[in-house]
């Protein structure tokens, strides 16, 4: 019994000996591996390590250097903006001061001096204001109401082949008459002059919107609709977390352009049956041959659309804050 405890006791040593030598061994290996790592790797290394770390050095440079190439493409983009607006006041400049009369005809046009003088004498008119906010309430009401029935008759139709079968053709044939050959019909079937306005800026927003939410549902990608289905998904599920994220992007540029359609159907409504408005003020100015008043009214209706569709593409950036972060990674 001494004898094996002092076998062991003798064999011991070597053992520790053993350790000690793999422990000196391994720092070493840990370098050969540490020179062929990638740098993210030895970074998280040496951080372990408590040396100090490099990545916040290295980044903010690159931060400022992104930030520096952003500024110039937004300058760059605003002086290209500022050029293009201050040509066309230059043409029209021109044109109006020495009234060029060569097949287009300036001589009754307003100059833009006269245009900026009375629209600075009608911008405190209670009148004028209540023309613009009357048609902002029109285009409000016929665009949300055209949204809504668009979207959801789009991702409908989309989706159910006998419910498009159904109602698609007969929305095809309609489809193609012009807003303003609404205007008589409309007036026949709505009580007042105001829902049929109303109405007719509806009819001009409806169906890009619809069509464009068809294209989006057809634009889904099928391997995601398996893919929810495989996990559960049910009808309604899939079509609010599938479906419509999906065709989100195809639904906001049937927006804007069914924003544009609903100015041209809104202002030939509000000329041909409307009592109140920017298309009315633009066409009475026409009838008493005040001339700055029709231009005022044209930049109006301008600057209103312009306001209705950045607002949209406002919207689609928080609805869809995917697309920016793509749209950054690509640049």
């Amino acid at each position: 019994m001494a004898t094996a405890i002092r076998m062991r006791s003798l064999a011991d040593p070597p053992v520790a000996g053993a350790a000690a030598a793999e422990a000196a061994v391994q720092p070493a290996s840990l370098r050969n591996v540490e020179e062929v790592m990638t740098p993210p790797l030895a970074i998280k290394r040496h951080d372990v390590g408590g040396a100090p770390p490099m990545a916040p050095a290295i980044a903010q440079p690159a931060m400022g250097a992104r930030l520096l190439g952003r500024l110039r493409t937004q300058l760059g983009s605003l002086a290209l903006s500022v050029l293009s607006i201050g040509l066309l006041l230059g043409f029209w400049y021109l044109g109006t001061e020495y009234r060029w009369d060569f097949y287009i005809r300036f001589t009754n046009v307003p100059t833009p001096g006269e245009v900026y003088t009375e629209f600075m004498g009608l911008i405190g008119s209670a009148k004028f204001q209540a023309n613009i906010g009357i048609s902002l309430g029109r285009i409000m009401l016929g665009f949300c109401i055209a949204t809504g029935l668009g979207v959801l008759l789009g991702l409908l139709c989309g989706r159910y082949a006998l419910l498009k079968g159904l109602l698609f053709p007969a929305l095809e044939v309609l489809r193609p008459i012009p807003a303003i050959a609404w205007v008589p019909i409309s007036i026949m079937l709505w009580p007042t002059t105001e829902t049929s306005i109303v109405f007719i800026t509806f009819i001009g927003a409806f169906f890009p919107i619809l069509l464009n939410t068809l294209h989006g549902v057809a634009a889904v990608d099928p391997v995601l609709i398996r893919a929810a289905r495989c996990l559960g998904a049910g009808e309604v599920a899939l079509m609010t977390r599938v479906i419509l994220p999906g065709a989100l992007p195809h639904i906001f540029t049937g927006l804007a352009v069914g924003m544009g359609v609903a100015w041209v159907s809104l202002i030939a409504a509000e000329m041909i049956s409307g009592q109140f408005g920017v298309g009315y003020f633009t066409w009475e100015a026409y009838s008493l041959i005040e001339y700055p008043h029709i231009v005022i009214g044209m930049l109006v209706i301008g600057v209103l659309g312009l306001l209705c569709s950045g607002g949209i593409r406002l919207l689609s950036r928080l609805v869809m804050p995917w697309q920016r972060v793509g749209t950054k990674e690509n640049a």
